[in-house]
């Protein structure tokens, strides 16, 4: 069960997540709400201490603080910074917060770049809808994409593959 939760659950929020702000420019509640409430048992499961759950929620808490922010600044979409503050609760204070942010920041530049020359050098007129939105110079960038990449890299190097790898060798899966 532990094996299933950590290879499944976590993956398939970061591309749903990345799928859906590509096609529709918006991150549902539902992935980081679920990302959320998965934590905790599975923190427990693998055996972290109480005081090290705490921290995470307070890296998730403070991330949140800081896209909340950027969001009414308006250089971040809202379900953006739910993500990422969802997504930091997993990786919590350990180097790999910080590799989730330096790959998420890597990863939306080369994003902005790539929409940016093709919105320059494209029309918006493929008759296909989400398309035609990412080519319209009036959109923003579906940062969603960069953030479930970065989710899928750092998590692939993480404890927490560690454990579900552990898990299916023991048959737990």
């Amino acid at each position: 069960m532990l094996a299933a939760l950590l290879i499944l659950l976590f993956p398939f929020a970061m591309v749903y997540a990345a799928m859906s702000d590509l096609v529709s420019m918006t991150i549902a509640n539902r992935v980081s709400v679920a990302l959320v409430v998965a934590f905790p048992p599975a923190a427990l499961l693998v055996g972290l201490p109480a005081g090290m759950i705490g921290l995470h929620f307070a890296v998730a808490f403070a991330c949140l603080a800081v896209t909340f922010g950027m969001f009414a600044a308006g250089w971040m979409g809202g379900g953006d910074a739910k993500l990422l503050a969802a997504t930091a609760l997993w990786f919590g204070p350990t180097p790999a917060v910080f590799e989730y942010m330096l790959f998420g920041a890597v990863f939306g530049g080369v994003l902005t770049l790539a929409i940016l020359l093709s919105r320059a050098s494209l029309a918006p007129v493929t008759g296909i809808g989400f398309v035609d939105r990412l080519l319209d110079r009036d959109t923003g960038i579906p940062y969603g994409i960069a953030l479930g990449a970065a989710g899928l890299v750092v998590f692939s190097d993480s404890i927490w593959m560690d454990h579900a790898a552990a898990g299916l060798a023991s048959g737990a899966f």
